[in-house]
This record gives structure tokens, sequence and C-alpha cells, in this order.
């Protein structure tokens, strides 16, 4: 909307407080600026305010709005007077507005940096977290506009605002003055009121997929009237699934004769239905979409799945079709699945939802599907059929113009059926928001990621989203920070979800190996020292061994207190007659699942070669098993507890990384070889790792290949929850070395009253003064554009000292001849010098400059840079090849915490230099690390610092030293995520 001539040209309507939300009941609104036109839908709405409400407003019976009221609540010069409204169907339901005011409580303007704020919810919609949602956004516009305090009068009998502003975790004062109560909010986000925030978002985004899964009644528009077609094929799996709420066909070409179509009642429009329809699933040519999504928004319709294609997928207008779709459904209060969906599924008893194209709904099961293609939804579909394993859920997104992977990670957390959450992504719409969410959920379950288009640079057709810059290994390595196990390919995925949803996890890397084949159990062996396992030597059974063999050796080893895991391998037995004994599959089955349910819970996986009905029988056991017993903490979270292990149940406590791969593989063995906790350090969190768990499904493996890297990331992501359930912590560095103010005044001193967008590169001295005021030294260097220049320099730096160039295409190249190092005296320094002139050019082209030595030690590279979609983002290798030829960098996200740290430093191949490899001295890893968290809280606490590089920075065994540095400045990026919760639009 755009303002009229009455308002204030200086302050043009702010579109950009324009925004999509979910309310606590999972319905969507939209919230914008109140405007002149609208009056006429502020009259509407105020006449359908209840007395009550009114009086609590206006502190009086006001049972109407005066022309001059109306004139006041529609024109805003968007500065010091602010009304914001929640519209649903482009109707107001609620509104908000602030006044700035002075010390008085008299009208005022800048620099006055307070406000009075006052709320009006429909009662209609009292209770869906309307006014919790206007509060967030009226806040971050008045901080927007240089207001820090909110000021409002609440009558004592009007508990539900009095709780609207207790509940929002601003720092606040009450009193009662003048029979009113009196709030003061500091609007400064905290710690609380962020953590406030992502909880609501939390609970109403996995409210909003748990309404589309689960509906009450389902409409199917677009039902074919003969057999076949989109329509026609949907309401037939409907049907087939045995979905246990009301079903309807709707065809506006239906003959008015027709009632019934397959048995259910058929209607021409949704208006014919007597009663509300939950969810719509929606398979018209993309040119009637409209109108079938506006019959459903006016006829309460909650969500919808659009199959129809035509849209992103197809181009530029395409792509404008699917916007406006998106803006049709959200102003109903509607989401979307799709478009170009392939469905949903939902195999809880009391649902028996398929609403998809998959002719054969899969079994009741505890993993949850997510997939953003429709082909490769249906090869999980099968893949996971043809292994028995079953479904809770499944969402084929298509296009993903609204529901995302993001929303179906907030349904999985709370989601009791679903143990494992396993996603096929194209696209991160919001790399640092899927990075929170995924490691709040990967806490207390397993989260697999399979990410495509990894290397195409840009986003799969239909997927509107925000570009991310990072390399594809800087994705994997945030993901793995977060918890979540990446995997490259859909049979991996499928492979880790069987494991991870059925066995408990590993308390350790330790594997035993048995079974009736001395090449297999080789073949395992090699594969587990791949991986970064550490396996026992094979256990041969011989050819000639039973069902009973087998039972009694896998007893044997998971008692065994010195392993972790047991991987089994199996094939054909021979008979008398010297032919293979391929069938009985079930009874070896049996003796198996008898083994794994009498002993220890240790994960158990099977590697077999054609033997008929055993990967069947080890499937069969738990495919529609009833969940595991998992009591409920006080804060409603699903715990585990001794006498229960559950997928995701670690057996040992978190300790610190203490070597290079500890923290990563788990390769290196710990201070003692066992990793059984005792019953001094059981909690609720680690169960004892000797609880017996009751007979179930054993995954079974074609390959030992597939079986032990299922297992080792099993390992990897069980290590991450120990260190998880004691996370670091960003320290505070209480000295004189950190000064957050002064470092602010200096780059907006730096930046300028006009900064360039661009940004700019600091200089040299710049440099120093910056980073030296977070306690990062850097070594001077001086310029020495002559031979003299580089004497006098040296004189003053003191020998031995260093000389190098600094041109580009030279800077870092020692092995091109640029770096003199350990010149001890002025005939060496001038030596080098014409050396140096007469191998590589003129000084003006080198730009030499000298440095005094530094101790000796490792050559290492840290940079820190912000990426606008995934935020800022933590790097560290060793200079030169290792990171610039072979990759080798290790990435986090800030703020780091001192456990980021230690690990970031650890987790890079080449780490074994930095800890002592082949008898050199171990260097100072603490200042290294204290040097990364410096770094962190730098970029943290000043996003106009939107790119550093240290290098190098050289590690001695006592110290580091910073030789060289860059930075660069630019205006901060939006941070979406400390904002108003909000909808992407795109």
């Amino acid at each position: 909307m755009e303002p009229t001539p009455e308002q204030s040209p200086h302050h043009a309507y702010p579109d950009h407080w324009e925004a999509d939300v979910v309310l606590r009941d999972g319905g969507t609104a939209r919230i914008r600026p109140i405007t002149t036109d609208d009056a006429e839908r502020l009259v509407s709405f105020y006449e359908q305010v209840s007395d009550e409400s009114k009086y609590y407003r206006f502190f009086a019976p006001y049972p109407r709005l005066s022309d001059r009221d109306v004139h006041r609540f529609t024109h805003h010069d968007y500065v010091d007077r602010v009304g914001l409204a929640v519209t649903i169907g482009g109707e107001f339901i609620g509104t908000v507005r602030y006044d700035r005011i002075n010390e008085q409580g008299r009208p005022a303007s800048a620099p006055a940096d307070e406000a009075e704020v006052a709320f009006l919810v429909q009662d209609a919609h009292q209770g869906r977290g309307v006014a919790s949602a206007l509060l967030e956004h009226i806040a971050a516009v008045a901080r927007e506009r240089g207001i820090r305090r909110f000021a409002a009068e609440v009558l004592p009998a009007n508990t539900k605002m009095i709780k609207v502003f207790r509940d929002a975790g601003y720092t606040q004062q009450r009193s009662f003055e003048d029979g009113s109560v009196h709030l003061t909010l500091d609007l400064e986000p905290t710690e609380k009121s962020l953590a406030v925030q992502r909880g609501r978002e939390q609970r109403a985004e996995a409210r909003s997929v748990q309404r589309l899964l689960a509906p009450g009644s389902v409409a199917v528009i677009g039902t074919g009237r003969t057999p076949g077609g989109v329509g026609r094929t949907v309401l037939r799996n409907l049907l087939a699934a045995g979905f246990t709420g009301r079903t309807y066909a709707v065809n506006r070409a239906f003959d008015e004769g027709l009632t019934t179509l397959d048995g259910v009642p058929a209607h021409r429009s949704l208006g014919e239905i007597d009663e509300r329809v939950d969810l719509a699933v929606i398979a018209v040519p993309a040119h009637r979409v409209p109108e079938a999504v506006a019959d459903c928004g006016e006829h309460g319709v909650q969500g919808l799945v659009v199959l129809s294609a035509g849209y992103a997928e197809r181009g530029s207008a395409g792509r404008e079709l699917q916007r406006e779709l998106v803006r049709q459904a959200r102003s109903y209060g509607m989401r979307i699945i799709g478009p170009n969906a392939f469905g949903i599924i939902n195999t809880a008893e009391s649902v028996r939802l398929n609403a998809s194209l998959a002719p054969e709904s899969p079994a009741r099961g505890r993993i949850g599907l997510f997939t953003q293609s429709g082909a490769i939804g249906i090869a999980l579909l099968s893949g996971l059929h043809r292994r028995g394993a079953g479904l809770s859920s499944f969402i084929s997104a298509g296009n993903r113009a609204d529901v995302s992977g993001n929303d179906f990670l907030q349904y999985s957390f709370e989601d009791p059926d679903t143990d494992v959450a396993l996603l096929y992504l194209e696209s991160l719409g919001n790399p640092r928001k899927f990075t929170r969410l995924a490691r709040r959920t990967a806490a207390v379950k397993p989260v697999v990621v399979v990410k495509g288009a990894r290397h195409s640079g840009t986003n799969p057709p239909g997927h509107a989203v925000p570009v991310s810059r990072i390399p594809d290994a800087t994705v994997s390595a945030l993901m793995r920070q977060a918890g979540v196990i990446r995997v490259d390919t859909v049979t991996e995925m499928v492979d880790a979800g069987l494991l991870l949803a059925d066995q408990p996890l590993p308390a350790g890397p330790r594997v035993a190996i048995l079974g009736n084949s001395e090449s297999l159990g080789l073949l395992t062996y090699d594969a587990c020292l791949a991986e970064g396992l550490r396996p026992r030597p094979p256990i041969d059974l011989t050819t000639a061994a039973s069902p009973q063999d087998f039972r009694d050796a896998l007893a044997e080893a998971l008692a065994d207190g010195t392993c972790d895991a047991v991987i089994v391998t199996a094939i054909p037995w021979v008979g008398e007659n010297g032919n293979a004994e391929t069938g009985d599959g079930e009874v070896l089955a049996a003796a198996l699942r008898g083994a794994a349910a009498g002993g220890p819970a240790k994960p158990v996986a099977v590697v077999h070669v054609e033997i008929g009905g055993l990967a069947e029988a080890l499937a069969a056991a738990s495919s529609t098993a009833a969940p595991r017993t998992r009591p409920t903490t006080l804060a409603g979270r699903p715990a585990t507890t001794p006498g229960t292990t559950a997928p995701g149940a670690s057996a040992t406590t978190a300790t610190p990384p203490a070597s290079p791969t500890t923290a990563t593989t788990g390769t290196t063995a710990p201070a003692t070889d066992t990793a059984q906790p005792t019953a001094a350090t059981a909690t609720p969190d680690t169960p004892s790792a000797t609880t017996p768990t009751t007979p179930g499904r054993i995954p079974a493996y074609p390959a030992a290949e597939r079986a032990v890297r299922a297992m080792a990331e099993a390992v990897k992501y069980a290590q991450w929850r120990r260190q998880a359930a004691a996370p670091g912590k960003v320290p505070e560095f209480l000295d004189d070395t950190i000064d957050e103010p002064g470092t602010a005044a200096l780059i907006d001193t730096l930046l300028g009253p006009a900064p360039d967008p661009r940004g700019r590169p600091l200089a040299h001295d710049e440099v120093r003064e910056l980073l030296g005021r977070y306690g990062i030294p850097v070594r001077p260097t001086l310029p020495a554009p002559d031979a003299e220049a580089a004497v006098a320099a040296a004189a003053r730096l003191g020998y031995p000292v260093a000389l190098k160039t600094t041109a580009p295409h030279l800077r870092h190249r020692a092995d091109l001849g640029g770096v003199r190092l350990d010149l001890p005296d002025e005939e060496a320094l001038r030596r080098a010098y014409g050396e140096l002139t007469d191998l590589l050019g003129k000084p003006a082209e080198l730009l030499p400059v000298v440095q005094a030595m530094a101790p000796r030690g490792v050559d290492t590279v840290v940079r820190a840079s912000i990426d606008a979609a995934a935020g800022a983002i933590l790097s560290f290798g060793l200079a030169g090849a290792p990171s610039e030829l072979l990759g080798d960098t290790a990435h986090r996200l800030v703020p780091a915490t001192d456990r980021d740290a230690a690990e970031l430093i650890r987790s890079i191949k080449a780490a074994p230099v930095l800890f002592g490899w082949r008898g050199s001295a171990p260097v100072d890893t603490a200042a290294l690390e204290e040097l990364l968290l410096r770094l962190s809280r730098l970029v943290d606490d000043h996003p106009e610092v939107v790119s550093v590089a240290l290098e190098p920075v050289v590690v001695a065994p006592q110290g580091i030293t910073v030789l060289g540095a860059s930075v660069r400045l630019a205006p901060p990026p939006p941070r979406g995520d400390l904002g108003p919760r909000r909808l992407p639009n795109y």
C-alpha cells in the first residue's frame, strides 16, 4: 500500500515492516502498517470487538469510534506515531499503536526515546498469540526509530494483556498507579526475549505442520469424473489408506445430479459442503488454482497441498505465479505444501492419511521423511518399503514455496511418533535458522540430510531462496557442528536412518565383528578402519556355524565391555551335499534378535550375502512397533531413563576434546579402554549401557561398506550428543583487553557518515588498531621502498628480521622466493634485498616490507567472514598447501564457544602437526584457541566487520604471533534471526 499526500513525504510507507507470521494455532496472518485507506476496515474491526475489550483498551465505555478517532488511528508519520494491524482475508483482527512521549508523558519527537503502546485484539481471535506477535513487531519498529522503552497502562482486570507483557522476556518494571498497572519495558533484546520468541516460533510452526498432517477432513479439488488422473489417484489413495476423517471429492465440472464418487460425497464447490474442511488437495491446472484457493480461503480451509505444476519450475512467469499463490493463501491464513508437490502421508493409527500420489501407504514406523523432490520421494518410499521400514510422516514439498525443511524440523522435534528425521534438501532458504533448529532437534533425535545441488552454485528451479556463497564443504562442516548427519546419497540416508531408528547409539568406536565367512569379516574390518572405527579382530564362526552358534557369539560380543557395537556377517552355509543353503533366514534372524534382546543395549547390524528371507525377517520385528517408552520431563520433552535406551541415547558422559582425533572421528583411544558409564556417571540422559532391550528390528545390509558407514555415522552422532549434553561457553574476557565501545566508535569513524555499501578494506595501521582493541596484536611491518629504507626499518624493529613482498601475486608465496627469513644483520638484509629485486622485479612492483622475526612454529590461517544467508563463519587451517590446495579447512558458526574453538583446530586432517607429529614439539594450542575466540567475539559484537583474514598466524610452543592481517568493513547485513519472527518473503 502507498501513502497518501496527507502522510509525511519524509517518511514513506515502510513496506519492509510487512510480514507474514504463524500464529499459536498454526494459522497464518499478515502484519502491516496501518494507512489512511484503512478507515473502513478499522471501523468494521472495532464493531466486532466486545464491550469488555473496548473498556480494557480505553478505560471507559467506548461503544464506537468517532471520526476524529478514526483519523488519528489511521494517520501516522511512521516515526513518532506508528500503527500496525494483523489481517486475515484483508480484514483486521488486531491492532497495536505507539506514540512517542517525553518524560512528562506528552507527545514528543526524537531524541525522546520512550513511547506509549496500546493493543486491541478481536475477541474471536484472542488466545491465538496475536498480541504477542504484534508486540514483537512493534518493538522492532520502535528500535528502528530510536525508541528504547515502551510504557503501557493496563487495568488490573486485563490479565491477558498483563501476561503478554510479562511473558515477552524484556526487562520490565511494574507499578500500580491511579487504579491501573503501569508497565515499562526495555526494548533491547535479551537472551530471555529471544528464547521466548524462538519458543513461540517453534510451537507455532510445528502446529502449522501438524494441522496439515492430521486433518479431520480432506477435500480433493480436481477429482476426475473417470478413473485415472492426479485428483482421482489421490482420492483412491486416501480411501485405500483408511483415512479416519471425512473425505470429499470436489470438481466444478461434476454433473448436478452426482452426489457420490468412489463412495464419498461429491460436490461442485466447497461452498456446498455443510461443514468446514481442514485440508484441501488441489489437483487442477495452474490457471485454475487461484479460483480454488479463494474458494478454500472463504470457507475456512486450514491448509493446502498443491499438486499442480506450471510454477517457478517453468521460469520467471511461473515464479511470479508462485509468489502470488503464496500471497493469496497466506492472506486467508493458510499454509501451502507445494506447488508441484507429490503429497503428504501420516501413518498414525488415529489419522491414516495418504494424500499423495504414492500408490501404497508405507507401514507405520518411527521415521519422518521430508523431500523437495517427488522423484526422490518415490525412490525413498520404495527403498524403505523394500527394507521393511515404516514411516511416521512424509512430506514431498515440490517447489517448497511455503512449508520447508525448517518447518519439518520444528514438527519433528515435537512429534512423539518420530524418532529419526530424514531430509532430502536441494536448497537451504535460511541456513542460519536451519542450523539452529537442527542443533536443537539433533539433541533429542537424529537428523539425517542429503543435500542436492551441492556444486551448481544456484538454486534448483522453483526454489526462490537467498543464495548462499559459502562452499559446500563449509555447509557440511556447519551441519556437523549442528549435529546433523550429512550423507552423500539417498541410499546412505536410508542405511543410516534404519540403524538410528531401531538401534541404541554406540558408546564409542569399538566394533566387534563376527560371522561365518573369514573373507567377509576381513572386508568389514578394513571398512571399519577406513571409517575411523576401532574394530576388534573378526571372529570366524566357520561356514559350519548354526543359528545357535551365531546367537551365542553375538551374546558374548554384546556382553564384552571392550566393544561398543557389533557387526554380524553371514553367508549361506554349506550343506552336507556341498550345496549352499540359502533358505531359512527366519531361523537365523530369530537367533540374532534373541541375542540382541538378552544382552546389553548396543547397536547391532547385519551384513548378509544371498541368505533368503533374512533381511525380511530381521525387518519384520518392528516395522509397526510401538514407540519405546519415553517418560516426559518437567519441560514436556521426551526423556530417556535408566532402564530404557532409545535411539539417540548415549552411554557415556561428555568430555572435552583432548586430541586432534577424539573431537571428530573417535579413532584415538580414550584414557581407559572402556566407554561404559559407572553407576555414578549414569544420568537420565546417559542410561546404563547394560540395559536390555526388547526384541526388535535389526538392520541388514547387502555390503559391508554400507553397514560400516552407517555405524560410523552413528558413532560420530553419539559423540556429538555426549558433547552437546555439556555445551561449551562463550568466554566473557573480563580483562581490559577487549574494548567493545571503543571499537564501535573506531568502526563508525572508519566507515564515515555515508559508508559505501560495498565496504572498504583497512590499511595496515587501521587493522592493527582495530584488532588490538580485542587483544589480537599484529606484528608491525615497515615499508621498504629501497635498501636504505629496509636497513632503517630493521634498525627500528631489531634483528633478526624478515624481508617480504606484499604484491598480491606474491603475497604469502615463500615458494616463489618472495620471503627471506632470519636475516641477522645489515649485510644479510642488503644482500637479500638485492637478490629479491633482481629475481622478481622492481621495488615499486614488489612492495617489500620488513618485519621482526617471530618465534618458530606452525604457520596457520584464521579467517572470519559473513555470508548473507548463513551469517558469520569462523575458519581455521594450516597455511599453504593444506588449506589452499587440499581444502583442509574447518569451519564453525559465530559466536564460537570454547568447545567449538577446541574442536575447530582438532578437526582438520593436518591437526597432528599441532600436537607433536613425528616427534616435533607440540605448539601452544591454548593460545590459538583464545585467538579464535577473540576473533569470534569481534565479528559477533561488530557485524560491520564483514571479513577478517589472519595469515599467517605462527603458533609456537609458547605463544602465537599474527604476522599478517586484513580486515574489511561494510554496513552490516540484516540479521533476520534477531528480528521478530516472520515467514520468508521470496
